[in-house]
């Protein structure tokens, strides 16, 4: 179950951190990455209770999954500017 649910979050972190770039620019990001984990966290197929037991039984997959993203997105960005 774990693992499906894994694979749903780093689908959504892509998203989020897209989203929070586009939404709060260059800099800020703490505020990103805030903003990337509530994004992820409201938008998991579950009840509100569950999606809150998820994020404090994987918060910090979802941090890291956010920082692969993050890191995913600017090397994305720097191969465009090439």
């Amino acid at each position: 179950m774990f693992s499906n649910i894994k694979n749903q979050i780093k689908e959504l972190a892509k998203n989020a951190v897209f989203v929070a770039e586009k939404e709060l620019g260059s800099g800020k990001g703490q505020q990103k990455k805030t903003l990337a984990i509530k994004y992820i966290v409201d938008h998991l197929p579950f009840s509100n209770l569950i999606k809150n037991i998820i994020s404090i039984l994987l918060s910090s997959f979802i941090d890291d999954v956010v920082e692969i993203a993050v890191t995913y997105m600017k090397s994305f960005k720097s191969s465009e500017g090439e």
